[in-house]
């Protein structure tokens, strides 16, 4: 039997409705899905999980996942790394991985076990607080509307990939990789 075929628990996604398996923080992230939509006020539809981020790093094609992307009317807003462990250790990761998804950058960034949080300004890396700091839907709206969203310097976009990549290939218990 390959690795891929061994048995696995499963459970509901909240915000898609998809059958996943239950695998590293997946707990977590389904903690965190209901937080932001019973407690913040988001649509299920607002939320995307294991969105794909493709780069390439130093001439290398490079692919993962993040665990979970808000966005309002089609923009990207905010993301979130899920982890069971230490948060502190993932802020450099989110600010890299909010600095590439999209052209520009994204607003917000946060590390999240689903019960606490480490919330994120990406533009200037400074914290703003834990789960309270995760702007609810309306002024989720409010930020993007006045934000401007600035696109990062080539020079400083090829430093953050790298950073994304060494950070991220230490991810071993996610579903990607089952």
């Amino acid at each position: 039997m390959s690795e891929k075929e061994h048995s696995l628990d499963s459970i509901v996604d909240f915000a898609t409705g998809r059958t996943l398996p239950l695998v590293g923080a997946e707990a977590n992230r389904q903690r965190l899905e209901r937080f932001l939509v019973e407690r913040k006020g988001y649509d299920r539809a607002d939320l995307a999980i294991d969105v794909d981020i493709r780069l390439t790093v130093a001439g290398q094609p490079y692919h993962s996942q993040i665990d979970l992307v808000l966005s309002l009317e089609g923009r990207r807003f905010m993301l979130f790394k899920i982890a069971a462990g230490s948060l502190g250790s993932r802020e450099r990761e989110v600010l890299a991985a909010a600095r590439l998804l999209e052209p520009h950058i994204l607003p917000l960034a946060a590390a999240s076990d689903g019960l606490s949080a480490i919330v994120m300004d990406v533009a200037s890396g400074r914290r703003l607080g834990g789960l309270e700091a995760i702007p609810d839907r309306a002024e989720a709206r409010r930020i993007l509307e006045k934000m401007p969203q600035p696109p990062l310097p080539e020079g400083r976009r090829e430093k953050e990939k790298l950073i994304f990549r060494t950070y991220d290939q230490q991810n071993v218990n996610v579903q990607r990789n089952v």
